[in-house]
């Protein structure tokens, strides 16, 4: 698939603006702070309905104006769909083939993207929420239930933790009501627990070879899900179900006394190892960058293989965060395979023909032209 035209109306610094993309690399090129990472963001979000920089969606809302629109022309391999996505004040109505859709969930997953930041190369070091982002995010492009689920999820812990809180400050007594947000919480856990599960594995078989391609044959890389409650002997719901009822009914007391939940997919998290050792804590600077990349190029192949397309990439300034061979391994990666957006300051010094034959575009104070 790829993004053949892309239509903006204010968003962000963008008064306006409307660009025709070719199915191949397509590199846009300006000074900090003049619009090109809000150009990936538009992308992103006009594929995930969500933005992957703030949770606050009037951030996407140009200065002093109501709404925000994004629209896509996406060719598939079945035909061409029109995206449409609107943020105002009042929340985001999304359009599929000019057809408003009730649930955004039934709009996410007809465009798929893969974007590599900066940001990314944290996914290793950085805080277990990152990780927890980053699986939620990759499973939702190629299942929409699973983001129902989530967002089911996130509902029912919110009312538990504001419950728990009541309890615990003697406000409420009664314990029926945390009995039935618990049950409802522990199917839904249990779902996303397992499909988290079965995403890890996928990963990770995709992972490996690409990881031991870029350290040359000398390192093997391990992704491990690590969820909150002990649960990988486990591979059906419902036994994933009674292992969560067993967790919840011993910490019962412990849960009100500190007025949250404390176990559940809030709380899981990944790691990773190379020749059986931690990267988050033994891993130099290096790996730990080989890691992140090894993640991003297997998601597009992974996604391929779920949805027979491959997604679009977006490498948001993040060429010049890695060294000369791994740059070159991403970029022959991607050669001819995947529409590709690349954002960066400069191209000189990048001396492959991807760079060589790609579309170039400047941004200049919320203006991209075609050179």
């Amino acid at each position: 698939m790829f993004l053949e035209q892309l239509t903006l109306k204010n968003y962000r610094n963008y008064e306006q603006g409307c660009w025709q993309f070719r199915n191949n690399v397509n590199v846009i090129l300006g000074e900090n702070a003049q619009g090109k990472t809000n150009i990936m963001e538009s992308i992103y979000v006009l594929s995930m309905a969500k933005s992957h920089r703030t949770t606050n969606d009037k951030d996407l809302i140009r200065w002093e104006e109501d709404y925000a629109k994004i629209e896509g022309k996406v060719e598939k391999k079945n035909g061409q769909i029109f995206l449409q996505l609107i943020v105002s004040k009042r929340g985001k109505k999304a359009k599929l083939n000019y057809i408003e859709q009730a649930k955004l969930s039934s709009y996410v997953g007809h465009m798929n993207v893969v974007m590599f930041a900066p940001e990314d190369l944290n996914l290793v070091k950085g805080s277990p929420q990152i990780r927890r982002r980053f699986i939620d995010m990759e499973i939702g492009q190629v299942s929409p239930v699973y983001m129902h689920e989530l967002g089911q999820y996130q509902k029912v812990l919110q009312q538990r933790n504001q419950y728990l809180k009541l309890l615990q400050s003697k406000k409420q007594t009664d314990e029926t009501f945390l009995d039935v947000l618990t049950e409802q919480l522990v199917e839904l856990a249990a779902k996303i627990t397992l499909k988290r599960y079965e995403f890890i594995e996928l990963l990770q078989t995709w992972a490996k070879p690409i990881h031991a391609e870029i350290s040359r044959g000398n390192e093997q890389l391990g992704i491990h899900y690590c969820p909150s409650v002990d649960v990988l002997d486990e591979q059906q719901w419902s036994r994933i179900v009674e292992v969560y009822n067993e967790k919840f009914a011993k910490i019962k007391t412990k849960e009100i006394e500190r007025g949250t939940t404390l176990i559940g997919p809030h709380r899981d998290d990944l790691s990773f190892t190379i020749n059986g050792k931690d990267v988050q804590t033994f891993g130099s600077q290096g790996q730990q960058r080989t890691t992140a990349l090894s993640l991003k190029l297997a998601e597009i192949d992974l996604i391929f293989s779920e949805i027979g397309e491959y997604p679009i990439l977006l490498l948001d300034d993040v060429l010049s965060e890695l060294d000369d061979f791994r740059q070159t391994h991403l970029l022959n990666a991607i050669q001819g395979k995947v529409q590709t957006f690349v954002t960066t300051t400069s191209i000189d010094g990048i001396e492959h023909r991807v760079i060589r034959e790609a579309d170039v575009y400047e941004v200049v104070s919320g203006q991209m032209t075609k050179r």
